[in-house]
């Protein structure tokens, strides 16, 4: 066997694997005598009919087996003899494959880029204090008496908080919506809605929720909605400006929870003493998390900084592939429509190479690095992964478990994933840190 070796690129190689006619005989004597031992044929007993009669009966299910066994002859003794560590099979190209002749196997393969790996540890990152602060409490117990919230019909013009029930009708140049909002009647016209005043989130007409303070029930206004120029909900409003006549017909207040004793109790506490130190806990827990979340995206910033190398096309074209389906699967549920998805197709596409170029490249600082450290992942890490996959999905970790075992591949992903976590968990720990002050 011969092996040559062409560099097409820094991380892109063709290995030109040659089995000369004899190693190509071997392999198909023995192919030959696997059918023989296995088929019938008749009148013969099992295993005893002649390889000749077996060849013709049989021709092309031995040509394609021939095929499939000197190519990964081929691979397999290709990598061991180039000492290549090949991180994936690009292309294949075998031309002729017949028993006593000699084989010529082309294998474009995408390898490790070689690099050195930067000073990794004692990495700087910066992190904000987990205590709460008392401002922080008060807004999360505010929070849980709005949920709990009561709204009474207010006398008086409405403010800031309050929600407004109106009726709307609304006019393009003069002319009713009907007949430019298609099938979206609701951006036509309406008998009654809700908003807040002032409210953070937008409704459904975009910068009404601020001309509402002051109006009070029976009032007759007229607004104007200017809809963004990318408004892909009907596209036919897109940076056109509406007038909406409004029918004022209630105005409610929201009444926060009282602090009293059923309140408590449904939070599992006694008093207010015992619900914040509560919320301090849950609220300290939450920092620590975020924290160590911005540690981790400060050090794989930090080291892609630190190291520059081609990283290997197949690697990028799978993880783009996955992050386009991602990015795909979100607009779609965000209601993006699929033409304005298809128009935005290539800088979707850009966007998503880009990112995936970057993960690929910390994934490869990271196995690097779990490598030197001799990072490994054993059956507990495995079976956390298992629980909290289970929690996520809910599926049984039984179940999960069994549906794995049938997926090598997948589980092989797994295991590599877990390694690369781990790694950038070895340098959290051993990362410097920082503390800033909430108010910093």
């Amino acid at each position: 066997m011969n092996v040559q070796i062409t560099d097409i690129n820094e991380t892109r190689k063709t290995l030109t694997v040659t089995l000369d006619k004899g190693e190509v005989e071997a392999e198909y004597n023995t192919l030959i005598g696997e059918f023989t031992r296995q088929v019938n044929l008749p009148g013969f007993r099992p295993g005893k009919a002649p390889a000749a009669m077996v060849a013709k009966r049989f021709g092309k299910e031995l040509k394609e087996e021939l095929k499939s066994k000197v190519i990964g002859k081929a691979y397999r003794e290709g990598l061991e003899q180039s000492k290549l560590e090949v991180l994936s099979l690009v292309d294949v190209e075998e031309g002729s494959i017949e028993s006593g002749l000699s084989a010529a196997i082309k294998l474009t393969v995408d390898v490790r880029p070689e690099f050195q790996l930067p000073d990794y540890t004692g990495l700087e990152t910066q992190v904000e204090a987990t205590e709460p602060t008392e401002a922080e409490i008060d807004g999360v117990i505010e929070g849980l008496r709005a949920e709990r919230a009561d709204f009474k019909v207010a006398e008086r013009p409405a403010t800031k908080g309050d929600y407004v029930r109106f009726g709307y009708t609304g006019t393009l140049d003069g002319k009713p919506l009907d007949e430019v909002v298609g099938d979206k009647k609701i951006y036509a016209a309406a008998p009654q809605t809700w908003e807040e005043v002032e409210g953070a989130n937008e409704g459904l007409l975009p910068g009404v929720a601020k001309q509402l303070a002051g109006v009070k029930a029976g009032d007759k206004k007229t607004v104007e909605v200017a809809f963004p120029a990318e408004f892909a909900a009907v596209p036919a409003l897109a940076g056109k400006t509406v007038a909406y006549a409004l029918d004022v017909q209630e105005i409610r207040e929201r009444v926060l929870a009282p602090l009293d004793e059923a309140f408590f109790k449904s939070h599992q506490v006694e008093n207010l003493d015992g619900l914040k130190t509560q919320i301090r806990a849950n609220l300290t827990a939450r920092k620590d998390y975020a924290n160590r979340a911005a540690q981790r995206r400060q050090i794989t910033e930090a080291l892609a900084a630190k190291v520059n190398f081609s990283v290997p096309e197949s690697l990028v074209a799978s993880e783009r592939d996955g992050l386009l389906r991602q990015f795909i699967e979100e607009n779609l549920r965000n209601g993006v429509p699929q033409d304005k998805i298809e128009e935005n197709k290539k800088e979707l596409f850009e966007n998503a190479s880009k990112a995936a170029s970057a993960r690929v490249k910390i994934q490869l600082i990271l196995a690097k690095i779990a490598e030197a450290e001799k990072v490994k992942v054993d059956e507990k890490d495995f079976n956390n992964w298992i629980m909290r996959e289970a929690m996520r999905s809910g599926q049984r970790p039984d179940k999960l478990v069994k549906d794995l075992s049938k997926d090598r591949d997948q589980i092989r992903a797994i295991q590599q994933q877990l390694t690369l976590d781990k790694a950038l968990d070895f340098l959290v720990s051993k990362a410097t840190v920082k503390t800033v002050s909430n108010n910093a």
